[in-house]
Order: C-alpha cells, then structure tokens, then sequence
C-alpha cells in the first residue's frame, strides 16, 4: 500500500523541492503505467507551484524590508 502524501500546501520549500527531485528520479529511472505517470506528472506540477509560490513570497518580503531599511536609512 502506497503511503499517502501530505497537502502540498502543508510542505516548507525545502520538502516541496525534495519531493520533487524525487518524483523526477523516479519518472526518469522506472517504467511506470500511464495512470501512475500523469499522477507523479500532476503532483509535481503541483509542487512546482507551492515552490514558486513560497519564492514569490520570499522575494516579496525580502524587497519591503529593503524598502524599510532604505526608509530608516534615510531618516538618519
């Protein structure tokens, strides 16, 4: 019985990345039938989104606080 995998949305950028390498090991090292394909294919999608997603966030919070210290910076 296969293991169920947690929410993507549950996974930290870091587990979402290793469970993608994963996948792409797998897709590329087995024979797979076309059902078990497309559903490693859609979890991966899956997984590349909550990545970039979680990316996008990072640079957004890293740009406000460079903007924050531009702001004290000038005030001084």
């Amino acid at each position: 019985m296969a293991k169920a995998n947690p929410a993507v949305e549950q996974l930290t950028y870091e587990q979402a990345l290793q469970e993608l390498e994963k996948i792409l090991a797998d897709l590329e090292s087995e024979s797979r039938g076309l059902d078990d394909t497309m559903n490693l294919f859609e979890r991966g999608r899956q997984l590349i989104q909550h990545c970039q997603t979680l990316l996008d966030k990072a640079e957004l919070k890293v740009r406000t606080l460079g903007q924050n210290n531009d702001i004290e910076e000038t005030e001084e």
